[in-house]
C-alpha cells in the first residue's frame, strides 16, 4: 500500500525510537565502561509505556525479542559443541543440577515460611534458580575468563539451567489451579513427546546438516550462507515448538547441530551481527516492562528481595561449585557471577501467569516486583562479578603455594601458542606453510573456500573455516596466541581490511602482508601491518625470508633497510620546512643504494629513503651521493635516514632536519 505524502508507517516511529535509544545509551555505557546490556535495559525503562511512552504497542518489540532469544541460544549452541559439552558434563549435570535444586529448595522454603502455598513456592523457586546466560557470557568474554575454571563452571551451570527451562515450562502449568493445570500423566506424556522430538532432531540433523552446510558454503555467497544458517536455527526452533518443546531449546539444539559441521566458525561469524541486534531488542523489551511508579512505591520490598536473591543464589551456586571441586576462589567468584535472575524467568513467568500463579504470591504487584528485581540485579552483575573476582584473588593469596584455581586457564586452550596464522590459501600460502612446517613452526589457516580448506588440511595444517574479518573466526584460529599473522592471498583492499581488524583485536601480534596486486604503502600504513611484501618485485622466497627473520629463525641484516617495512614518517608538530606536506608512507625499493647496486658497488657510507617514492640512495659522505642526486632529479626533497635507531629526515632544499613524531614499532 502506498503512503500519501507526509505520511509514514505506524511502526517506523517506535522502531526508530527503540534503535536510537538503544544506540545512544549503549554508547554511553561503553564510554562509562558498563556492560552494554545494562544500557539496553535502561533504554527500555526510559522509552517504555510506563515512562516516556515512546512505544505504546509492544507487540512488534516482543516478537523481535523472541527472535533475539532464539538467536542468542542458537549462537550459544554453536559455540558449545557436543564434544565441548561432553568435556564439562560433570559441571553441567552435577554442578548445574545441584545449583537449580538447592536454589529452588531454599527459595521455596522461604516462600512457605512467609505463608505461601507449596505451588507458589515451587514456581518462585524456579524463577530465582535461573541466571542470565546473556549477561554472564558477556561479562566472562569481556574479562577473558571464558576458558578459566570459573568460566567453565559458570557456563556448565548456565547450560543446565537452559535445559531445565524445558522441564519447568512443562511443570508450571501443572502447578496452577486453573484449566491450564493437569496431572502426572500429562507431564509424562509431554516429557516423552519432547524426548522423541529431541532425539529425532539430533539424529536427522547430524546426518543432514553437515553436507547441507558444505554444499551451501561452496557457493562462497555470504548472503545464501547467512540465510541458510538463520533458517536452520529458527526452523528447528519452530518444529520443536510444535511438539511442545520451548523454542529456546530448539534453537540451542540447532546450534549444537551446526557446531558439528566444519563450518561452525563461519556460521557463528555470519549470524553474530544479527544476533546482537535482536538480543539488544530483547533486553530493551525487558526494560520496557518496568513501571517506575511501582518501583518507587515498593522500593523497600524490591531492595529486600534483591538482597535475598543474591544470598540465595550465592549459597546455591557455592554448593554446586564445591561439589565439582573447582576450588574456593572459583566457587566464590562463580557464585557472585551467577547471582542474578535470568531472562528466561520472564518466559516462565508468562507461563505461570496463564496458570494463575504469581511470583512469591504477591498477586498483581508480583510481576512488577520480579521485573524490578531482575533489572536491578542485571545492572549490578558487572559489579558483583568484579567483587567475586577480588574475593577469589584474596582467597588465593591466603592459600600457601597454591595455583589460581579461579583464574587459571582450564584445559588445553593454548595448544596453538607459538604458531603462525595464515589468512587465505593458495600457491604462495602453501609454499610458505610448508617452509614453516619444515622449521617446526605450526600453522593455522583461515579461509572461506571449502576446497581450499580441504587442500590446507591435506597439507597437515589446522584450518578454521570462516571470514577472517570476523572476530570469532580469528579467535578460534588462535590469533591472540600466534607469534605472527600472514595475509598472503588477497588483493590490496581485502588485505588492508583484514590487517585493520587483526590489529584492533591483537595489537601486539606482528602482521606480514603479501597482496596479490602491487602493494599500496599509503593504504597499508594506517592498517597496522608491520611488513609488506610487494608482489611484482618479490618471489615466495622473499616472503618466507621476511617471516623467518621476524620469527628470529634467520639472522637479520640490520645494516640495510627492509623493503617489507613501511616507512611512515610523521614529523613533529610545527616543522619549519614547508615541504613536509609532500611526505607520505613508502616502502623502500631496495635493501641498499639503488644506483650503487646497479653499478655493482657496495661502498656507500649511509643510506637515505625518499619519502615520496621509496628510492634508496647513499648519503653525501658516500662516493655516489645518490640520495641528493635523486632529490634534485625527481624533485623529491625529503629523505629519511635508513640507519637503525635514527628517527630524523632531511630536506635537501631547505637544509632542514626533521624529527619523527612517533617511530613506528617494528
Amino acid at each position: 500500500m502506498l503512503l500519501a505524502a507526509g505520511e509514514s508507517p505506524t511502526y517506523l516511529g517506535p522502531v526508530v525510537a527503540l534503535l536510537v535509544a538503544a544506540g545512544v545509551i549503549g554508547y554511553l555505557s561503553i564510554r562509562l565502561r558498563i556492560v552494554p546490556i545494562v544500557g539496553f535495559l535502561l533504554a527500555g525503562v526510559l522509552i517504555g509505556p510506563h515512562q516516556l511512552g515512546l512505544i505504546d504497542d509492544t507487540g512488534t518489540v516482543t516478537a523481535a525479542a523472541d527472535i533475539g532469544v532464539m538467536l542468542l541460544l542458537f549462537t550459544i549452541g554453536v559455540e558449545f559443541s557436543l564434544s565441548r559439552l561432553a568435556s564439562i558434563k560433570r559441571m553441567v549435570l552435577l554442578g548445574g543440577g545441584l545449583q537449580v535444586l538447592v536454589t529452588t529448595a531454599i527459595t521455596g522454603a522461604l516462600v512457605m515460611a512467609f505463608g505461601g502455598g507449596w505451588r507458589t513456592a515451587v514456581f518462585t523457586g524456579f524463577l530465582v534458580a535461573l541466571s542470565s546466560t546473556a549477561i554472564v557470557l558477556k561479562v566472562l568474554s569481556a574479562s577473558g575468563r571464558t576458558t578459566h575454571t570459573v568460566g567453565r563452571a559458570s557456563i556448565g551451570t548456565l547450560i543446565f539451567q537452559d535445559l531445565a527451562v524445558v522441564l519447568m515450562v512443562l511443570i508450571v502449568p501443572l502447578l496452577g489451579a486453573g484449566p491450564a493445570g493437569g496431572g502426572l500423566w500429562d507431564l509424562l506424556r509431554a516429557l516423552g513427546t519432547a524426548a522423541v522430538v529431541l532425539t529425532a532432531v539430533l539424529l536427522i540433523a547430524r546426518k543432514v546438516m553437515p553436507p547441507l552446510l558444505e554444499r551451501v558454503a561452496r557457493t562462497c555467497s555470504p548472503e545464501v550462507f547467512l540465510l541458510t544458517v538463520v533458517a536452520i536455527g529458527l526452523g528447528t526452533a519452530y518444529l520443536t515448538s510444535l511438539a511442545g518443546v520451548s523454542v529456546a531449546l530448539g534453537a540451542f539444539l540447532a546450534g549444537l547441530v551446526v557446531s558439528e559441521s566444519r563450518h561452525s566458525a563461519h556460521a557463528l561469524g555470519e549470524v553474530l551481527p544479527l544476533q546482537i541486534i535482536f538480543s539488544a531488542v530483547f533486553f530493551v523489551s525487558i526494560g520496557m516492562l518496568l513501571d517506575l511508579e511501582v518501583l518507587l512505591r515498593l522500593w523497600w520490598l524490591v531492595l529486600l528481595l534483591a538482597l535475598a536473591v543474591v544470598v540465595i543464589k550465592m549459597l546455591g551456586s557455592a554448593v554446586a561449585m564445591a561439589a565439582v571441586r573447582v576450588g574456593a576462589p572459583a566457587a566464590v567468584a562463580g557464585s557472585l557471577l551467577l547471582a542474578q535472575v535470568g531472562e528466561f524467568s520472564f518466559v516462565l513467568q508468562r507461563t505461570g501467569s496463564e496458570a494463575g500463579l504469581s511470583p512469591a504470591g504477591l498477586g498483581a504487584d508480583g510481576e512488577q516486583v520480579l521485573i524490578a528485581v531482575t533489572v536491578a540485579l542485571m545492572v549490578a552483575t558487572p559489579a558483583l562479578a568484579a567483587a567475586g573476582d577480588l574475593a577469589g584473588r584474596w582467597l588465593l593469596a591466603r592459600r600457601p603455594g597454591g595455583t589460581a584455581a579461579g583464574t587459571q586457564r582450564a584445559g588445553a586452550e593454548d595448544d596453538r601458542e607459538g604458531g603462525v596464522l595464515i589468512s587465505g590459501w593458495g600457491p604462495v600460502a602453501e609454499r610458505l606453510a610448508s617452509t614453516l612446517l619444515s622449521r617446526g613452526v605450526p600453522v593455522t589457516v583461515t579461509t572461506l573456500n571449502p576446497d581450499l580448506a580441504a587442500a590446507a588440511e591435506a597439507g597437515g595444517h589446522e584450518v578454521v573455516r570462516g571470514d577472517p574479518i570476523k572476530e570469532n573466526v580469528l579467535t578460534e584460529a588462535g590469533l591472540r596466541t600466534s607469534r605472527l599473522v600472514v595475509i598472503c592471498e588477497n588483493d590490496n583492499d581485502e588485505a588492508t581490511h583484514i590487517a585493520t581488524v587483526i590489529r584492533q583485536l591483537a595489537p601486539g601480534v606482528p602482521i606480514v602482508v603479501r597482496p596479490r596486486d602491487s602493494a599500496d604503502a599509503l593504504a597499508f600504513a594506517p592498517s597496522g601491518a608491520d611488513h609488506i611484501v610487494d608482489t611484482p618485485g618479490a618471489v615466495v622466497a622473499t616472503l618466507a625470508t621476511t617471516v623467518l627473520r621476524r620469527l628470529g629463525l634467520v639472522d637479520p641484516d640490520s645494516a640495510y633497510p627492509d623493503p617489507s617495512v613501511i616507512v611512515d614518517f610523521v614529523a613533529q608538530p610545527a616543522p619549519e620546512c614547508p615541504h613536509v606536506s609532500e611526505v607520505q608512507a613508502v616502502l623502500p625499493k631496495t635493501a641498499g643504494c639503488t644506483d650503487c647496486l646497479r653499478a655493482g658497488r657496495h661502498d656507500w657510507v649511509h643510506l637515505r629513503i625518499c619519502l615520496r617514492c621509496g628510492h634508496v640512495g647513499c648519503c653525501d659522505s658516500s662516493p655516489g651521493r645518490h640520495a641528493s642526486a635523486h632529490a634534485d632529479s625527481a624533485a623529491h626533497p625529503i629523505a629519511a635516514s635508513a640507519e637503525p635507531g635514527q628517527t630524523w629526515a632531511w630536506c635537501f632544499l631547505d637544509r632542514t632536519e626533521l624529527q619523527r613524531q612517533s617511530p613506528r614499532p617494528s
